[in-house]
């Protein structure tokens, strides 16, 4: 894959299909029959609570070995609308595949906490749909930090010492909220699919009775995948996203740590995206509403507190 991103990932690995010849021993040629079918729509779109411009990006799905830059999908017409009668546009303005709907005034956005959100998308005589609803989001208290030094100098020449990050929140009483946790370095976003954190209320997963606790610590340190510097910029966003949400990124990171020549297959992931003819072209991906909730803060040596472990 040429970027290790979620809708890198989906474009390029949801249709994979491998058939390996008899191995009768380590010399013997490995013929692989690739099969690729008609390429389907592949969606990556949220809609949330931020007064901001929102996307939905439409391209199509690719062979497993093909690498070239994801075909976007043009001219097709996507809607969002709410359980309340709002009717939201999406364009292509620049013809690449992403569709934006901008607000108009400054506190203008999409989502409210509490409303069911419809997606719609017409391609040609083809129309899809799919439905999310916007759960609540606890705010985030703060983030902090302190020094570590690992043992030894990581094989990757990542720094082998640096300041690391974790935000403080809690899960808010009532079972079976979930979350996706973002995180950036001076404005860049860890985007690996390796790097997707989820939680089920204040863990990592149901049935862990985390419900109404403050999160846990290999959650609240996921947001530093490598270590931070005086003076960077540390944010944290806290998605809410659907149980269907936490399931779906739950498979695309399975997937994607799926390596080796005799893991197993590729599956068809999990997507909530449905054709309203059941008897045509299937999509992947997925949509869903999100409430947010950010913190940002810069590294400052005075500030650090001791690593104490908890």
């Amino acid at each position: 894959m040429k970027k290790n991103t979620l809708h890198t990932f989906l474009t390029y690995t949801t249709l994979a299909f491998l058939t390996v010849a008899t191995l009768t021993s380590c010399e013997d040629v490995v013929d692989l029959d690739v099969k690729s079918g008609a390429p389907q729509l592949v969606v990556d779109g949220w809609v949330t609570n931020q007064q901001t411009s929102q996307t939905i990006r439409l391209t199509e799905s690719a062979g497993y070995f093909d690498n070239s830059p994801a075909k976007p999908v043009l001219n097709a017409t996507v809607t969002v609308t709410d359980d309340k009668g709002g009717v939201f546009s999406f364009v292509d303005l620049k013809k690449d595949g992403n569709y934006v709907w901008k607000p108009v005034a400054a506190s203008d956005t999409i989502g409210r906490v509490g409303r069911t959100y419809t997606l719609r998308i017409k391609m040609g005589t083809e129309e899809y749909t799919a439905v999310s609803k916007l759960n609540r989001v606890p705010k985030i208290d703060s983030v902090t930090y302190f020094f570590d030094k690992l043992p030894i100098a990581p094989a990757d020449d990542a720094p082998q010492e640096g300041y690391t990050a974790e935000f403080f929140a809690r899960d808010p009483t009532g079972a079976g909220d979930c979350y996706w946790i973002k995180s950036y370095k001076n404005g860049k976003y860890f985007n690996k699919t390796t790097e997707i954190t989820i939680a089920y209320d204040a863990a990592f997963s149901p049935g862990a009775n985390s419900d109404g606790l403050r999160f846990i610590l290999p959650i609240r340190r996921a947001i530093s995948p490598e270590f931070y510097k005086e003076k960077d910029t540390v944010k944290v966003e806290l998605y809410s996203i659907p149980l269907e949400g936490y399931y779906f990124l739950n498979q695309v990171r399975a997937e994607s740590n799926n390596q080796g020549l005799f893991a197993t297959a590729p599956s068809n992931i999990y997507s909530n995206i449905k054709n309203t003819n059941p008897t045509g072209r299937k999509a992947l991906g997925f949509f869903g509403a999100a409430a947010v909730s950010t913190f940002t803060e810069v590294i400052d040596a005075k500030k650090a507190r001791p690593k104490d472990g908890n």
